[in-house]
């Protein structure tokens, strides 16, 4: 065992953990984070997901002494009390079916927008491409980040870097 110290959702954590645990593991057992999910233990399905220095990274498959910078689970997004964009997004254009694979879904958005606040279908479909969802909600998915997008733009947090202003 050794001392590991996180930063997650702004706040830093020290824990007694064994560096090579999975990042996942840490986050749900000993920070009581429920945000990310066990889905394949593999890195493939996207359920793990948070976002490491605002880079989608898979929790499962990350050794905790790896996980160096911010990170950001799905309780992270919101800021004092406010939902962030993509989590409104979600509610208003109803994604979710069996929700299990929403966290994945949410962080990548944010990541995806964070990068292109104005993404084509085509870059759409391929940056949440990712994460799997078993129930096949994608349309209602895309359509909650182009909704997404259009709220960031609108209240000017639309990501890093500019890009031009058009229709989605």
């Amino acid at each position: 065992m050794s001392l590991v110290t996180l930063r997650v959702n702004g706040a830093e954590h020290t824990v007694d953990v064994d560096p090579s645990a999975p990042l996942l593991y840490i986050l749900r057992n000993d920070l009581e984070l429920r945000g990310p999910r066990f889905g394949c233990g593999l890195g493939q399905c996207g359920a793990c997901t948070v976002l490491v220095d605002g880079t989608p990274t898979r929790s499962c498959v990350t050794p905790v002494s790896r996980a160096t910078g911010e990170i950001t689970t799905l309780e992270g997004l919101s800021r004092n009390g406010e939902l962030h964009p993509v989590q409104r997004a979600w509610i208003e254009e109803q994604v979710p079916q069996c929700g299990y694979c929403q966290n994945g879904q949410i962080l990548t958005a944010k990541a995806l927008l964070d990068r292109n606040p104005k993404p084509t279908d085509a870059e759409l479909r391929n940056g949440m491409d990712p994460v799997l969802c078993r129930c096949m909600t994608y349309y209602r998915i895309q359509a909650a980040v182009r909704r997404a997008a259009q709220m960031m733009a609108a209240s000017g947090s639309g990501g890093r870097g500019g890009g031009e202003e058009e229709a989605l």
